[in-house]
């Protein structure tokens, strides 16, 4: 009798392989890479770029097979979802994983760098995201988040010997510990206070709590909140931002903006749609403010910027606030909620190819000039026409002009707000317009100084093959979502609420 007990406690629980096979297929190659790093060192430095794309594209199968078989998958006890909101969020991850490995190709190899380590960290990171979009566990919601975290604080201080890029990592480490912190403490309340850290038993204790929360509650919504403001950059938790974009190597910049801010907007739609919903009298009015303060505040200080990837810094700042918008009227309504979040997923599908592809403009630029610097960008037209013309479709797409793919994110957005039928939803949608008139001002002066003003030194610029391939991507995307909406639209369209409550 004692056999059996010891027998039945030591049982491997269930597992539906088939639902954690990405993260298998990337965990497989991330140990291959780190592997070979180990085991050959420099005699295969030049393949580990491909050997990262194999395992990013590899990894996209099981969740093709995954969309066609449509049958939501909950496993580890309701730990893990695989549901279309999480694929279309792994597939995003990956996508964006996929252009910055192909940005970073010549980068890496061209500088003197430990080209091994850096595809491994850097595929370890993309399985923490996918890990994210499938996370409906308080518990695994933090591991998928440190997962995720730890490489790109390492990525961030890539260039060792550079001053800058060690300010970059410390700065971006500090305060991502600090978030984590307070992220971690909220947690803590929101599991004391409900007692599970399944998200759906949370958000069913905290449906049950009536109209007067426990103040450790509503600490603990409000710290968890917090912790992924810092997270995906959101004023005022946005200062490592600038400062990291600028000193960490650019195609890692282009990564922290688009992937590791999608994983936190994840993380925060889930625990807001999920876990909060119950609880809107709390999250809805930080969440206001969050974005309205986002938007406003770092398209002025965009402004002032004469440093590109600083420009594009403060200019996530003021994505993030467009995306956090429509988390702001989320709580009406389940349908409401539904078409808050199809509005922000759309919106980071969209933000991944045309910030991607900005950030490649600048990769590309600088192997001509060296420099960042808004002045470098003078008369770009004269000795980089193509370039010019993409990096003209990526900053308007993100000022939301159309036919490029922006205005339907913004569209997304504007029509969620209104819709919701109150008034702060209506003040944040002129909040959204405004900011976006904003924004054209100093989207539309880089543009200028590439098309007006004389080039100091027309000779051409070379672009690598990886690089053109990735500026190719991100653009066809760009223009292809803008010309017809109706395509991403119908993959973004899903609900958190079905596939986690009814688990």
């Amino acid at each position: 009798m004692t056999a059996q007990v010891l027998v039945t406690a030591f049982q491997r629980p269930p597992i539906d392989w088939h639902a954690v096979a990405p993260e298998i297929v990337l965990l497989a190659f991330g140990s291959l890479v780190t592997l070979l790093d180990l085991v050959a060192g420099e005699r295969v430095r030049a393949a580990m770029a491909s050997l990262a794309s194999i395992g990013l594209v590899a990894t996209m199968v099981p969740i093709v097979t995954l969309a066609v078989d449509g049958t939501d998958r909950v496993t580890f006890g309701g730990a893990f979802v695989v549901d279309e909101y999480a694929l279309v969020m792994k597939t995003v991850f990956l996508f964006a994983g996929y252009v910055v490995v192909l940005m970073s190709t010549n980068y890496i190899a061209e500088g003197d760098y430990w080209e091994n380590e850096y595809y491994g960290l850097l595929l370890t990171s993309v399985l923490g995201m996918l890990v994210m979009a499938s996370a409906r566990d308080l518990i695994s919601i933090f591991v998928a988040l440190e997962l995720l975290s730890i490489p790109a604080y390492l990525l961030a201080t890539w260039r060792k010997y550079d001053l800058k890029s060690n300010e970059a990592g410390l700065k971006y480490y500090l305060m991502g510990v600090f978030a984590s912190a307070i992220l971690l403490y909220g947690l803590s309340l929101v599991f004391g206070a409900t007692g599970s850290t399944l998200l759906a038993d949370v958000g069913s204790a905290l449906a049950a709590t009536g109209d007067t929360p426990d103040a450790a509650l509503v600490l603990g919504i409000v710290f968890v909140v917090v912790g992924f403001a810092f997270k995906v950059s959101a004023f005022p938790f946005h200062t490592w931002a600038p400062d990291t974009y600028e000193g960490a190597p650019t195609p890692v910049t282009a990564f922290l903006s688009v992937a590791s801010k999608a994983a936190g907007f994840v993380a925060l739609m889930t625990m807001v749609l999920v876990a909060f919903q119950g609880r809107d009298d709390v999250y809805q009015p930080l969440l206001w403010v969050l974005a309205a303060a986002s938007m406003t505040a770092g398209n002025v200080m965009a402004l002032r910027q004469r440093n590109v990837v600083r420009l594009l810094a403060y200019s996530g700042v003021a994505q993030a606030g467009y995306m956090l918008a429509p988390l702001a009227v989320a709580g009406l309504s389940a349908s409401t909620a539904d078409h808050a979040l199809s509005a922000t997923v759309t919106y980071l599908v969209i933000y991944a190819a045309m910030n991607l592809g900005a950030f490649a403009v600048v990769i590309a630029l600088a192997r001509k000039t060296r420099s960042a610097d808004l002045e470098s960008f003078r008369g770009a037209f004269q000795y980089a026409p193509g370039l010019t013309v993409l990096m003209t479709i990526f900053l308007f797409a993100l000022a939301g002009i159309p036919p490029l793919g922006g205005w339907f994110a913004k569209f997304r957005i504007m029509a969620v707000l209104i819709e919701a039928g109150t008034g702060w939803g209506a003040v944040l949608a002129v909040v959204v317009a405004v900011n976006s008139v904003i924004a054209l001002y100093y989207y539309g002066r880089i543009a200028s100084r590439m098309w007006v003003e004389e080039a100091e030194d027309p000779a051409p610029v070379s672009v690598p093959p990886a690089l053109t391939v990735a500026l190719g991507l991100t653009a066809i995307v760009t223009v292809a979502v803008g010309v017809s909406p109706q395509f991403v639209g119908h993959f973004t369209d899903v609900s958190l609420l079905a596939s986690s409550l009814g688990s």
